[in-house]
């Protein structure tokens, strides 16, 4: 099979377009010596054929950009650009397109397949929302020119030349290697180059092995046997089929798409018969390609670039299996940077094409810098590059604490606690230990007990402990004159009135130890003397009332004494009821007046003898508390 040759072939290029040709990027423009243009305005937009929406898209006629409105490429980015996506490159479409792992079935013909590639557009819409950028090479003449398929060179005065840009050696990606490189392929070797074709997808499967250009030896040969017939010498074809495979398994359900494997994955395994003879499709399939690979190994090792159309999965039946014919890592593998159909012989020449001829089109320098122009101003901006955040201050480490310093953290840690617990036995037995080691009463707590009294008798005082604030005043002789915080004493952290009496009595029975009514706050000595004195004097208050009581029960339990005759209270007179503003107190006057109204004087002399009853016990009560 025999492929004609159109437009200019890649291993042919004409001599004198290849002497002036020069890079073309947009930072690379071509020499001084080029005449430079006149100031004219800038030419018309509408002079420039492109498109706006995908990324460096430039045609040399109207067909060609009639042609890329229509192409699955160009509908997948004017849908992503609608749904907030970023635009993405030929080549990224199309490795896109082979991570889909192809959902066309064995048995559709080639208007299925294509009909399932324009929907596969949808489909990946649906599933990609950003798309992330995957250059060809890692290195570029301009980092933030967006990477393309195509490599551009420029030929004076109106020529340029497009090769796409994995068909170069990945040894140098700069655009002046690839020039060197070009101008090097235009020498074929002896043997002549040959490159390896092979596509999987959907369980079809096609190979080649084509000899893209003939050798010095078969030329030389041809021109001696013409010599001899006297005949005219015959063109030889530019690119030549010498071995070609196509097959087909069974592996893709009809209409539903994805290999029965990777359904397996993502489901639990079905047990249907068809399901069973996906599997051995795909199996099979596995097998024939990698007898084909061994069969086939003498050609593949001779061929300058093996090109492999294949889904992530699938990519593993060529690679990464025991005595594989071609490595993982062979500088020689690549894939097609281009959209690429049902796996067919037709197929396979189609792409072959596409690789070897040169993409040609003409504009002038006017041209070229109003597109330089409109592709700079598309270039997406700089981001600023972040304000590196302050060093977070690192908080100082905390020393480390000898046995000794630990042991006096928890000395004061344990007495701490036994203060605020209100624990006064096993204080006692713990100060008589410890008590001169930390210091006396009158230490101040160290500040990693989180404390906020100075001493052990402020602690005390602030936590209402009557019991060891007595044995830190009269037994451990706590100083109460120690300072607090604002100027307070001990004294003045009290909260109630049993912690403020045990300061008055340690005033009063310890008068010339401390400044108690001056540094210590405690407004007056509480004597032993005085407490009798007012405690005798409400006991014989309480005995004076008692007997009063008893006496007046005596009189009324008489059997022949009359009962008491209240006073009659004269009648209330009618008083017209106004609402009150104020709150009304139960227990007042006009209550207790209703209270008696009605009843007889008997029963009114009851009432007012209960009545002054307990208003003595109350008041007895009083004197007692």
């Amino acid at each position: 099979m025999v492929y004609q040759r159109e437009q200019y072939h890649l291993f042919s290029l004409p001599a004198e377009l290849l002497i002036n040709l020069t890079p073309r990027t947009l930072v690379n423009q071509p020499d001084a010596q080029e005449p430079t243009p006149p100031p004219t305005p800038p030419p018309n937009p509408e002079n420039s054929r492109a498109c706006n929406i995908c990324l460096a898209a430039s045609f040399a006629n109207v067909d060609d950009q009639r042609t890329h409105f229509r192409s699955d490429w160009h509908r997948y980015n004017v849908k992503a650009r609608l749904n907030g996506s970023k635009p993405v490159t030929q080549a990224e479409f199309a490795t896109m397109l082979d991570a889909l792992e192809d959902s066309l079935s064995g048995s559709e013909s080639s208007t299925d397949a294509e009909g399932s590639e324009s929907d596969a557009v949808n489909t990946l819409v649906n599933r990609t929302k950003r798309l992330h950028t995957r250059p060809e090479s890692p290195t570029d003449d301009t980092p933030n020119t967006p990477r393309t398929a195509i490599t551009w060179f420029h030929s004076p005065p109106s020529t340029q030349l497009g090769v796409y840009r994995a068909i170069f050696s990945t040894r140098d990606s700069t655009s002046s290697a690839q020039l060197d490189e070009l101008r090097e392929m235009q020498t074929s070797p002896p043997e002549g180059r040959k490159w390896a074709l092979f596509m999987v997808a959907g369980g079809h499967f096609a190979a080649s092995i084509v000899r893209v250009s003939p050798g010095q030896e078969d030329e030389e040969s041809e021109d001696a046997t013409a010599k001899k017939k006297k005949k005219l010498k015959q063109p030889k074809p530019d690119t030549e089929v010498l071995l070609h495979k196509t097959f087909h398994r069974y592996t893709t359900r009809r209409k539903q798409g994805g290999s029965q494997s990777t359904n397996d994955n993502s489901k639990s395994k079905a047990v249907s018969a068809g399901a069973m003879l996906r599997r051995y499709g795909e199996q099979a399939l596995r097998e024939d390609i990698r007898g084909l690979l061994t069969e086939w190994a003498e050609d593949i090792a001779d061929c300058e670039r093996i090109w492999i159309r294949a889904s992530t999965a699938n990519r593993k039946i060529f690679i990464n299996y025991e005595d594989a014919v071609i490595d993982k890592a062979d500088a020689r593998l690549r894939t097609f940077p281009f959209p690429t159909r049902r796996p067919t012989q037709a197929e396979i020449a189609r792409c072959l094409q596409e690789l070897v001829r040169v993409k040609v089109s003409h504009f002038t320098e006017e041209e070229l810098q109003a597109q330089d122009d409109a592709a700079r101003a598309a270039l997406p901006k700089p981001r600023p590059a972040p304000t590196p955040a302050p060093a977070p201050i690192e908080k100082p480490k905390a020393p480390k604490l000898s046995p000794e310093e630990e042991a006096l953290r928890d000395k004061w840690i344990r007495l701490v606690d036994m203060i605020t617990r209100g624990r006064l036995e096993p204080l006692q037995s713990f100060w008589a230990r410890e008590g001169a080691g930390l210091g006396g009463p009158d230490a101040p707590i160290p500040a990693f007990a989180n404390e906020r009294a100075r001493t052990i008798l402020q602690l005390a005082t602030r936590e209402g402990q009557v019991d060891i604030v007595r044995w830190l005043l009269e037994d451990a002789d706590a100083d109460p004159t120690v300072p607090a915080d604002e100027g307070r004493a001990a004294y003045d952290l009290a909260r109630t009135r049993e912690v403020r009496d045990v300061f008055r009595r340690a005033a009063g029975d310890r008068p010339g130890r401390w400044d108690w009514l001056g540094a210590a706050h405690v407004p007056s000595a509480l004597s032993r003397e005085a407490e009798d004195a007012k405690e005798e004097k409400r006991r014989v208050r309480r005995k004076g009332l008692k007997d009063k009581i008893k006496e007046r029960e005596a009189r009324e339990k008489k059997p022949g004494d009359e009962p008491m005759e209240a006073e009659p209270l004269p009648e209330p007179e009618p008083v017209r009821a106004e609402p009150k503003a104020g709150p009304r107190k139960l227990g007042g006057t006009a209550g207790a007046a209703e209270g008696i109204t009605g009843l007889t004087p008997e029963m009114r002399a009851r009432v007012e003898r209960e009545r002054r009853a307990r208003a003595a016990e109350a008041r007895l009560r009083g004197i007692g508390g």
